[in-house]
């Protein structure tokens, strides 16, 4: 287990708070991030990553979205759980979030170990939790907060907290509205007029049941949720904010592996449950088509995912680069980060990240650059090496550029045979988007 730690916490105090004496304090509780995920539907971007560590908006990562969110909300006491290609995770918690970050707090990655007692790999979100007890369980906080590495949207998690005082709930589930047709990848409830829950199914698949859940229109007004529109559904995001005693006894209980699909279901039905409405912006990045454009969409005069909100900015590693330089490039409704030097005739909807490097007389259009964690490769050092970039005269539109690809001169990649899915060591293509995975090289005058 590798820890990061800005104080020493001890054993869990005798004493105990009631709902009404802890109000919002949120340093009573602690922040678990499910950081495991594979990640196989966003192939081949997850080559080398695990979903949580791939980058997102040119400079961060996935994972900063959660951590970002616990910070602000006053969450300061956090753990990752991480099992699948971490350590390119590992190496971006210890850089960013560094004691001193915030205070009062801590940041402890817990990584799958082998035990005498379990299996070795987390068999699903609560076999995840279940397996790291033993350090959970020192920590001296009333409330665990559970999250997702890999979703997109901006919460205060106080008003979670809020709800679970009002209703001394053993759980709170954070909901929003979704349309009767995404309800199969959903789990999905229905509340009363005091917010508790009474019914929950885990993607449901049969229509008639489905529109049983449906919620009207006024109780969604009841709420102020400005997607109020009748015939919504309410969807579980995946987080919770569980009573510390009640988690526990849940886990120890019911030796199922996975919240959605096992224990939510059963607290509901055999314990106290409630429905925080959320009605945000909120994307879960779990394929290529949804990550490409949840990325491009933050190019948009007013993205829904406003990251340029003072109160709600993503905290990242800070990188120390220059501004980027941009010769005559002709750039529209485009971000190009630091460190980048594009030379470029034309960038249109599309995000650059830092180091991207772009010959003349190329364009882009609608692309997502991921950039370079360094100018050259570590082991070329001498100055004829090829430095990683984008050729001269190249046409590059609707495709994802990992890091550290190399694309020659007078390449032409825009899926002019309109494919859906393509594969080879060096190219890839789905849902009619070309990913250029990580290192790869594609050679002068290549076209696809």
């Amino acid at each position: 287990m590798a820890t990061l730690q800005a104080n020493h916490l001890g054993q869990h105090p005798k004493t105990h708070h009631t709902p009404a004496e802890l109000s919002c304090d949120m340093s009573r509780v602690a922040t678990i991030i499910l950081g495991g995920g594979q990640g196989s539907r966003l192939y081949p971007l997850t080559r080398s990553d695990c979903k949580p560590a791939v980058t997102f908006g040119g400079k961060y990562r996935l994972i900063d979205v959660p951590m970002s969110n616990s910070i602000h909300s006053g969450c300061h006491k956090i753990f990752i759980v991480t099992q699948f290609l971490s350590k390119t995770l590992h190496d971006h918690i210890f850089k960013t979030y560094r004691p001193g970050t915030f205070t009062a707090g801590f940041v402890e990655v817990l990584s799958v170990e082998e035990k005498p007692h379990t299996k070795a790999w987390f068999q699903g979100t609560a076999d995840a939790i279940r397996q790291n007890l033993e350090y959970l369980t020192d920590v001296p906080i009333d409330y665990f907060l559970i999250l997702s590495g890999d979703q997109l949207y901006q919460m205060d998690y106080k008003k979670m907290m809020q709800v679970a005082q009002r209703t001394n709930a053993d759980v709170v589930i954070a909901t929003l509205p979704i349309e009767e047709s995404q309800a199969s990848r959903f789990g999905i409830l229905k509340i009363d007029h005091n917010e508790r829950i009474t019914e929950f199914v885990e993607k449901p698949t049969d229509k008639e049941q489905i529109k049983t859940f449906k919620v009207s229109e006024s109780t969604l007004k009841k709420f102020h949720l400005k997607n109020n529109k009748d015939g919504a559904c309410l969807g579980s995001m995946g987080i919770y904010l569980f009573k510390r005693k009640a988690l526990l006894k849940l886990l120890l209980t019911d030796m199922r592996e996975d919240f959605g699909k096992h224990l939510i279901p059963n607290i509901i039905k055999n314990g106290n449950a409630a429905a925080y409405l959320y009605d945000g912006y909120w994307e879960d990045i779990g394929t290529i088509e949804s990550y490409y454009h949840a990325n491009l969409a933050l190019t948009e005069d007013k993205p829904e995912f406003n990251w340029y909100d003072e109160k709600h900015l993503l905290v990242t590693n800070s990188l120390n680069l220059p501004a980027a330089k941009i010769y005559n490039t002709k750039v529209q409704q485009s971000i190009i980060c630091e460190g980048s030097v594009i030379e470029a005739k034309e960038v249109f909807h599309s995000i650059l990240g830092p180091r991207t490097q772009v010959g003349t007389g190329t364009v882009i259009k609608d692309c997502y650059i991921l950039g370079n964690d360094h100018y050259r490769s570590p082991m070329q050092d001498n100055q004829t090496s090829k430095n990683y970039q984008i050729g001269q005269n190249c046409l590059i539109e609707r495709a994802i550029i990992d890091k550290h690809a190399c694309i020659g001169n007078n390449v032409c990649l825009n899926n002019a045979d309109k494919l859906t899915h393509y594969n080879s060591n060096e190219i890839f293509i789905r849902d009619g988007i070309i990913i250029v995975p990580r290192g790869a090289c594609i050679p002068d005058g290549f076209t696809l």
